[in-house]
């Protein structure tokens, strides 16, 4: 059965650090945070508040379940560029995974003799080759 201790070795090995560098993050010796993983010891609060803004995940350390709001690396550095963005460029992403999305609105078959339509709403942006068969004669 998984421990507080194993969870507390394993968010240390997620997040890339040495006994010694992760004890002192929470403010303890390499021989503290070796009896934490050995289940010898439980960590206090100021411990478990410590790792966690280095991005352990509390949650699962005590209660054995991931938290549904832990970010992924990549997730943590988008959502800080975009908050520190002006309000054009967050647009302008928000526009970019919209579209990106693979979700298509406003989609209508080409009838037959026109050369082009476009039905979109102000902002959609469309990719894609235009191929023209041509008549043959």
């Amino acid at each position: 059965m998984d421990s507080i201790g194993d969870r507390i070795r394993e968010e240390r090995d997620r997040l890339g650090f040495n006994q010694t560098a992760f004890g002192a993050i929470g403010g303890v010796r390499k021989q503290a945070q070796l009896k934490y993983e050995k289940g010898e010891r439980f960590p206090g609060a100021d411990y478990l508040a410590a790792i966690a803004k280095v991005g352990a995940d509390v949650q699962y350390i005590v209660a054995g379940q991931r938290a549904s709001s832990a970010l992924a690396a990549d997730e943590q550095e988008f959502l800080g560029l975009f908050r520190a963005a002006p309000l054009a460029v967050k647009a302008a992403a928000i526009g970019a995974l919209k579209s990106a999305g693979g979700q298509q609105t406003n989609v209508q078959k080409v009838k037959k003799g026109v050369g082009q339509q476009f039905n979109a709403g102000v902002g959609t942006v469309t990719s894609g080759d235009i191929t023209n068969a041509g008549k043959k004669g």
